[in-house]
Parts: C-alpha cells; sequence; structure tokens
C-alpha cells in the first residue's frame, strides 16, 4: 500500500470514528490522521486475533471496518485517560 493511500485510509477513519464517538474531541487534521492511522494498527491486531491464525503480531491491511473500530477504541482509551482535565 503507497504512503498516500494510508494516510487517506488513517485520515477517513479518524474523521468517521470522531464523528460515531459521542463528545467534543478537539482535535485538528494531523492528529485526527494520526488517530487512524494508530486505530488501523489497532483494529490489524484485534483483526488478526479473530483470524483463524491468531498471530496478533503480524501487520497487514484491517479494512476500513477494523480502522474505524480500532480509531474508536484508540479515542475512548485518550478520553479515559484525560477525562479528569478541564479546560480554564
Amino acid at each position: 500500500m503507497s504512503l498516500i493511500a494510508f494516510l487517506v485510509i488513517g485520515l477517513v477513519a479518524g474523521l468517521i470514528a470522531r464523528a460515531v464517538m459521542p463528545g467534543n474531541q478537539s482535535l485538528g487534521l494531523l492528529a485526527t490522521t494520526a488517530l487512524g492511522i494508530v486505530g488501523s494498527f489497532v483494529g490489524g491486531m484485534l483483526g488478526s486475533l479473530l483470524n483463524s491464525g491468531g498471530n496478533y503480531l503480524a501487520i497487514g491491511p484491517s479494512g476500513l471496518i477494523f480502522s474505524i473500530i480500532g480509531a474508536m477504541a484508540v479515542l475512548a482509551l485518550v478520553g479515559f485517560a484525560g477525562g479528569g482535565r478541564r479546560a480554564v
């Protein structure tokens, strides 16, 4: 997969995850893309666990659905970890 396609899929997965998750996420374009890319890796690991081989360290294309699910999981963890912080 080319780098541009990887970035575009990361951006789309991050945007969809932010749209689906409730709450206000103040992320810019680069942070949303990074969220989608990290979510793609997390989704790839989750997808490989569901695969019959179960080799979770194998990195492969996980598809957009698992990328969105992974991005939502990462966004929930970030929101949970930073939940005590309040803007002044």
